[in-house]
């Protein structure tokens, strides 16, 4: 029996069992009549539900478990089995891009370095005081009086990290890294904001760089909880990545299989195309006819005739006739060598008569 046939009954079977409103759809009569006739028992219509189909009624789409018997390989859905522990996690903030100072151009005075200094005391007590909105607008005011200290972005971040906005914090974390790429603060704090945000990966990533640059205790702390959820994803993600790559593999071997077997089929044909041709070329081991017995071109008209006789075609099959006829080719006395093979001789007399040599003895 046909396997692709088996493989579509069990598919259907399997629909059957997992949804048996199938047999009371109204083509599937003659199914109920016949199990019914060998003594099954039909389960019984599923409830209407006043038209509101989910897809997993008769009128549906089949259920998608039906094509679960298609080879392994890699699928998009793959990337999701994997299974984190998203606690403490919140949805981004939105809110618009908070001032950032005019980093570019503004000529910083003295006297702009002492109130940024004095702006940021008062951010740092009113924050000790839990007066974040307070202590935010401060730390802004010390920014626009001088954009060029990365610890006052640093020093924000910290606050917009405890109102919950880590996409606040992560930006100012970006801009206080590119003025000094060797303070631990602001890795700390946007490692924070990449785990409020389930980043783990990006968040043991920043974490680990603050406390290689200035250990502190409570980003370790951190570093510890996120470092196995990022561990876990990296290991998905390798061998998602090393699944997709023997599947392409494996592709790539199929498309130059059939490329070779294109190729081979092709010049089969060729062969035997110009095998079949008659053309002056001759017959294929005796160009132009020469030191066959008799002599005669292979170019006269009647090869054609001849090379669509089965026996002929056969012949140029033939690995040991094919030698032979080119042992006679080159040297006509050693058709001498082939008196003892009924099979060389019969059709080199065969070829003889054609073309009109005596038969050879």
């Amino acid at each position: 029996m046909d396997p692709r046939k088996v493989h579509e009954l069990k598919a259907f079977v399997q629909l059957c069992e997992s949804n048996p409103g199938v047999f009371h759809q109204p083509e599937m009569g003659f199914l109920r009549t016949w199990l019914q006739g060998m003594g099954a028992t039909i389960p019984p219509p599923p409830p209407k539900t006043g038209g509101s189909c989910k897809g997993g009624c008769p009128c549906g789409p089949p259920p998608t478990a039906a094509p679960a018997a298609e080879g392994p390989g890699p699928s998009e859905s793959e990337e999701s089995e994997i299974e984190i522990d998203n606690e403490g996690v919140i949805e981004p903030d939105t809110d618009e891009p908070q001032e950032m100072g005019d980093f570019e151009n503004l000529e910083v005075t003295d006297e702009m370095m002492d109130q940024a200094s004095e702006k940021k005391m008062e951010a740092i007590n009113a924050l000790g005081e839990g007066d974040l909105q307070k202590a935010l607008d401060l730390f802004t005011d010390a920014i626009k009086l001088n954009p060029r200290v990365a610890i006052l972005y640093a020093k924000r971040a910290s606050v917009f990290i405890r109102m919950q906005k880590p996409n606040a914090a992560k930006r100012d974390c970006d801009r206080a890294i590119s003025i000094n790429p060797d303070s631990a603060q602001p890795y700390k704090w946007r490692g924070k904001a990449h785990k409020l945000l389930g980043q783990w990966e990006e968040a043991a990533k920043d974490l680990a760089t603050a406390c290689k640059l200035d250990y502190d205790e409570e980003a370790s702390a951190m570093l510890k909880e996120v470092q196995p959820k990022a561990n876990k994803i990296s290991e998905h993600r390798r061998k998602y990545e090393r699944k997709r790559e023997e599947k392409e593999i494996r592709e790539k071997k199929e498309r130059i299989k059939k490329a070779r077997e294109e190729h081979e089929r092709a010049q089969r044909e060729e062969e035997a195309r110009q095998a079949a041709s008659g053309g002056a070329g001759g017959f294929p081991g005796f160009p132009g006819g020469a030191g066959f017995p008799g002599g005669s071109p292979f170019g006269m008209s009647g090869l054609g005739d001849l090379l669509n006789e089965p026996e002929v075609l056969n012949a140029m099959k033939d690995p040991e006739l094919m030698a032979a006829f080119q042992d006679v080719a080159q040297n006509p006395a050693n058709i001498a060598k082939y008196q003892g093979n009924p099979k060389v001789m019969a059709l080199i007399n065969k070829l003889s008569a054609k073309f009109g040599a005596a038969p050879q003895p």
